[in-house]
């Protein structure tokens, strides 16, 4: 079984602020306390393109195991790592990140995207476009169980996505009152 769920979030700020906030997400020291799951990322690799005007960016990002305390100890493994590649295309001005895990996946699938693109009704406000999907491979013993730990799962997930709004949204607001352009390819 799978359990997938999309949501959409308006932010009233323009594209370019709100993908620069986007980059700053998980480093920025205040936000450890707001997003405790996010316990490390580092960035793999970076290609800019400035013909096509994209630039490309792959991002390890290690992070609590997501589900019940209970799973997590029967896995013997407390930590996931994820792997998020982001492709921002400064033409068209569309940041598109796609996340998964690597690790966990004889259990566990989950894979997140996420777009940014300027509102259709107000370019100076950003449209965010999110969709997840989580798989729980059923353990032979557990099998009953799957669909309420994915449910388990897809909860804290939406907790994640609300926590990390409000982040995105403090640091936007950061940007506005130093009048940041944010970032230009």
């Amino acid at each position: 079984m799978v359990k997938a769920y999309t949501q959409e979030h308006v932010y009233k700020h323009p594209w370019e602020r709100v993908t620069s906030a986007a980059w700053r997400k998980f480093t920025d020291p205040e936000n450890k306390r707001i997003l405790p799951h996010i316990l490390e990322v580092d960035t793999l690799n970076r290609k800019l393109d400035s013909e096509a005007g994209k630039f490309y960016t792959t991002r390890a990002i290690t992070v609590h195991a997501p589900g019940p305390w209970f799973i997590r100890k029967i896995l013997g493994q407390d930590i996931c790592h994820c792997v998020e590649s982001t492709v921002v295309d400064a033409k068209l001005k569309t940041m598109q990140l796609t996340t998964c895990n690597v690790s966990l996946k004889k259990f566990l699938e989950v894979e997140e995207k996420t777009v940014y693109e300027p509102h259709p009704d107000n370019p100076l406000w950003t449209l965010a476009k999110q969709r997840t999907s989580i798989k729980i491979k059923p353990f032979s013993a557990l099998a009953s169980m799957a669909e309420k730990v994915e449910q388990k799962c897809a909860d804290k997930f939406l907790q994640n996505n609300v926590k990390g709004r409000e982040v995105m949204e403090r640091i936007c607001k950061y940007l506005e009152s130093e009048k940041s352009p944010g970032i230009s390819l």
